[in-house]
């Protein structure tokens, strides 16, 4: 009797090994707003969506993480282009930034002086221009979402005025596959990508 209890045990601890081999060899998928990209180290540092739902993401999930690229070249989609601006909210006319100096998401309020919608990348007012568009001089910002199709010009208090460029840029969304946290198996530029299922 023993000897069988003693055996039922090594048999449940076997399937508990087994179990934990098994999930941690799942892969799992994460997706994120590129803040930075060390193509020299090949290390991309993302801001994670925590919503739901990916049509509306919201990327606020700090600290944030750094992820290397996949060791198969093939296995990488696009390189990724960084920004700090996480998201452009129209209804509260704010801009939601990441701060790399404070290490913190920041919201700067604007006032809203043009809107053109339902534009794509290829029509005339956005086509071969480069975003965002700083003016110092008149207090003046213009930027493009490609995602929203919006050409959005607003004016901001003269104290942001001084941040870097890339405060109204917005990152690159990656998708990506890992076992190991902060290795991607397989990484792909959703923002430069038409395809919808992955």
């Amino acid at each position: 009797m023993a000897i069988i209890h003693k055996c039922s045990r090594f048999a449940f601890l076997g399937c508990a090994l087994w179990c934990m081999i098994g999930c941690s060899a799942k892969e799992q998928v994460q997706q994120g707003r590129v803040i930075a990209f060390d193509k020299q180290n090949g290390v991309v540092t993302i801001i994670i969506d925590s919503a739901p739902n990916a049509t509306s993401p919201k990327y606020d999930v700090l600290p944030p993480l750094k992820v290397k690229v996949p060791v198969d070249p093939k296995d990488m989609g696009a390189a990724p282009e960084a920004g700090k601006r996480l998201m452009m909210d129209l209804g509260n006319n704010r801009i939601v930034f990441y701060d790399a100096g404070s290490a913190t998401i920041k919201t700067i309020p604007f006032k809203l002086l043009s809107l053109q919608d339902k534009l794509e990348p290829g029509d005339p007012p956005v086509k071969g221009k480069k975003f965002p568009v700083v003016d110092r001089e008149n207090k003046v910002i213009t930027i493009y979402s490609a995602r929203e199709q919006k050409l959005v010009t607003f004016s901001v208090e003269d104290e942001y005025l001084t941040l870097p460029e890339d405060t109204w840029k917005p990152g690159d969304d990656i998708r990506y596959t890992y076992r190991a946290p902060g290795q991607a198996l397989r990484m792909m530029n959703v923002s430069k990508t038409e395809i919808i299922k992955w």
